[in-house]
């Protein structure tokens, strides 16, 4: 709290200061860019220096919420004159970008809020100590001939003792009541603040994540679609061109040596079972019809139910979720559970479904060897993809000896961008 106490009082009354300095220069170098502006090239220069010199001091208030917020403050994104650019093209950049007219806007109205701000925190300190010394230097204050009729209200006389009493209360008040006034002060102007020179920046950001997610999401769509086309290739098509062969010579077998044919057949029959496993292998990156029709819990369960190694099962989440959230927290199951069953070595596992704060969140354990992790080529490397394009995280914690925890978390609704 005292800490708390510190950074507002010093973003309350270091903020009058910037704001005279920025008003003075913003208003001035604006009036006389517009004043110039009969002489094209020496206005728009003199507006260019505006909008810079407003953008220098939005960003010096920025560093400042960042101490008062004590986290990470986004600045927006500037775009700079393409190089080799003639000096005018230079000087008509700065006249482009929304955000340097909002950071101007801000020098001028910042002012009356910083002159608020600053007000109220130094009547409440100055109130408070005023007040609870007031028996001290109450004493060297001059004699007054007339009577306070507040004090004889209060106290019934308008003594030495009942003043210092009076006066007593009030600082007792101020100091009692300092930390929500200033407080208060403090997030007025630093939410206006943050109204102008932030909001442009988060928004931005936001649009980069949902570029980045777009990207994520195509980039493992098309990671998923090779790797299934060349399992395919590589496995199920060849045993079919194989069983193919396997067929056609029992068939020109059994005119002249049935037990042969029998002992081919036998063979492809052994083929056919081959491929129909490899199938139902492949058939894990594929959304099974139980999770459109039935949901996410459903799925799961089925899904632990055929994993060779025992599975626990908590779903606290029965609800539908959007297709999207269901779609890679169900591919996050069946990849952890497929390793699980073919490296860890483990005897059993759990998986936990749970909802908190609007996000849904799917763990996965088990007491195997560990070495689980998600460098590129194993299996594991593509669910980072999947959950970022929902807007979700994805992260393995499996050290050496075990155990393994796998956590993937999406959105229960559809984000909004």
């Amino acid at each position: 709290m005292l800490q708390r106490l510190g950074r507002d009082a010093a973003y309350n009354l270091l903020g009058l200061p910037l704001a005279v300095v920025s008003f003075s220069l913003g208003v001035t170098l604006f009036a006389a860019g517009v004043g110039t502006l009969v002489t094209f090239f020496i206005g728009v220069a003199v507006l260019a220096a505006a909008l810079l010199t407003a953008r220098g001091f939005a960003d010096i208030e920025r560093v400042r919420l960042q101490a008062l917020h004590s986290h990470p403050v986004p600045r927006p994104r500037y775009r700079t004159a393409e190089p080799g650019a003639g000096w005018i093209r230079r000087m008509i950049t700065p006249l482009r970008q929304g955000q340097g007219w909002l950071d101007l806007l801000w020098t001028v109205l910042n002012l009356p809020i910083a002159i608020i701000a600053f007000v109220l925190t130094v009547t409440w300190w100055a109130t408070a100590l005023g007040g609870l010394t007031f028996w001290f230097w109450g004493r060297f204050l001059p004699e007054d001939d007339g009577t306070d009729v507040v004090l004889e209200h209060v106290f019934g006389a308008d003594t030495s003792v009942t003043r210092t009493w009076w006066y007593t209360m009030i600082g007792v008040f101020a100091l009692l009541t300092v930390y929500a006034v200033q407080r208060g002060a403090a997030m007025l102007h630093s939410g206006f603040a943050s109204l102008l020179l932030t909001r442009l920046a988060q928004l931005q950001g936001r649009l980069d994540d949902l570029a980045e997610g777009r990207a994520a999401a195509v980039s493992a769509e098309a990671v998923a679609l090779r790797k299934l086309e060349r399992d395919i290739h590589d496995g199920p098509q060849q045993r079919l061109i194989r069983l193919a062969m396997e067929l056609s010579r029992a068939r020109r077998q059994l005119a002249d040596d049935p037990g042969a044919a029998a002992s081919t057949i036998d063979g492809a029959l052994g083929q056919a079972k081959e491929t129909l496993d490899e199938l139902r292998a492949l058939s894990r990156g594929i959304a099974p019809p139980i999770l459109a029709d039935r949901g996410l819990a459903a799925a799961l369960t089925s899904l632990a139910e055929r994993c060779t190694v025992p599975v626990e099962l908590d779903l606290a989440v029965e609800d539908r979720l959007p297709a999207a959230t269901e779609n890679a927290l169900y591919f996050a199951a069946a990849e952890a559970l497929s390793n699980i069953a073919k490296h860890s070595g483990a005897a059993s596992a759990r998986l936990e479904l749970t909802a908190q704060d609007g996000r849904v969140y799917l763990m996965v354990t088990d007491d195997g060897v560990g070495g689980a992790h998600l460098a590129k080529g194993h299996g594991l490397a593509g669910l980072a993809d999947r959950l970022r394009a929902v807007d979700g995280e994805f992260a393995v914690d499996s050290p050496a000896g075990g155990p393994t925890i796998v956590v993937a978390q999406a959105p229960a609704t559809v984000p909004v961008a």
